[in-house]
């Protein structure tokens, strides 16, 4: 099995450095992530953004318990526990892409996400999530 190349903050830094603006902006009318809105970031860009903070927090947050989605870019499996193999995690977490990026740079509180729907949760194992977020690294301090 290939190993990947650790992220460090630098990279999370770099792939969040396009897409902040947009992470401040109120949500259009059509939604967190409508293609053709204003300021909306490229499909490329924001794949990169989601990709590299859910590889990042997956790095710092080994294991399999619980996978956590954001399509249509990426999903990944973390926390240590009983590893699932076939179907349906019984834990998982899914949300847009805006939603991620705005968690793990603390732009969003997780509490406020789960309740407002903006975060689908599953599975008793899933709210260790919220718990991890924001990612240090991530955040606009900047913090290792």
């Amino acid at each position: 099995m290939a190993r990947t190349r650790t992220i460090d903050a630098i990279d999370v830094r770099t792939a969040l450095a396009p897409v902040r603006d947009w992470l401040d902006a109120p949500d259009e009318a059509n939604g967190p992530t409508s293609a053709g809105a204003a300021g909306t970031p490229d499909r490329t860009t924001l794949a990169a953004a989601v990709r590299t903070t859910l590889r990042a927090f997956a790095q710092r947050h080994p294991g399999k318990a619980v996978e956590v989605r954001v399509p249509p870019f990426a999903a990944v499996q973390c926390l240590p526990g009983g590893a699932h193999t076939r179907g349906t995690p019984p834990h998982v977490v899914e949300m847009t892409p805006k939603v991620w990026l705005r968690l793990v740079t603390g732009r969003v509180d997780w509490d406020a996400a789960v309740a407002d729907a903006s975060v689908q949760a599953s599975g008793h194992r899933s709210a260790e999530i919220g718990e991890l977020l924001p990612m240090p690294i991530a955040t606009d301090s900047g913090a290792t």
